[in-house]
């Protein structure tokens, strides 16, 4: 032992002194410890609530973007229906039956598009995306510059939003 450690464990104070700066000091360190851990559990905690806040917002503006979805798909049928009809009527000579079924149809259909809804436009010779469309059938093509595209439209596609609700039921040219 050197002469200075020789000095502090013969003097009693000296010694009483040291474990009690140790003891002081470990408790410290304890309860520093003690609040890093908290501050870290806080922290996480906090985390993750702003997690949870921001999903459960993107949760609710998505259920409000395609709330009406389900609806939208039971009057698809309807406007299709109102399609034919107009097709149809419009080949005879019913001139007041005819306005009258344009009439609901057009307010059907603007009463659809106010709430989001859009159709998805294709006219004969559009390229075919498996993605975008359904293929209902294929046909050989009329003339050669329409071999798989689409030759025509058996169905409308309709989108609520940026969603596709409906794809487009289509016939290929082979």
């Amino acid at each position: 032992m050197s002469k200075k450690d020789k000095n502090v464990d013969m003097n009693p104070e000296h010694a009483e002194e040291q474990v009690v700066d140790q003891v002081e000091l470990s408790n410290e360190e304890r309860l520093e410890e003690e609040l890093k851990l908290e501050k870290d559990k806080f922290l996480r905690l906090f985390a993750e609530f702003e997690n949870y806040k921001r999903r459960t917002a993107k949760e609710r503006i998505d259920l409000f973007k395609t709330a009406s979805e389900d609806v939208m798909l039971a009057l698809l049928p309807i406007l299709d229906d109102f399609d034919r009809a107009y097709t149809e009527i419009s080949k005879t000579e019913e001139k007041g039956l005819l306005k009258g079924v344009e009439l609901i149809r057009n307010k059907l259909k603007n009463t659809l598009e106010s709430k989001g809804l859009e159709e998805v436009v294709l006219v004969s010779g559009d390229a075919f995306n498996a993605d975008n469309h359904e293929a209902i059938t294929q046909i050989p093509a009329p003339t050669d510059d329409l071999k798989g595209k689409i030759v025509d439209v058996v169905e409308k596609g309709y989108k609520l939003g940026d969603k596709t609700i409906r794809f487009p039921k289509v016939v290929i040219g082979q």
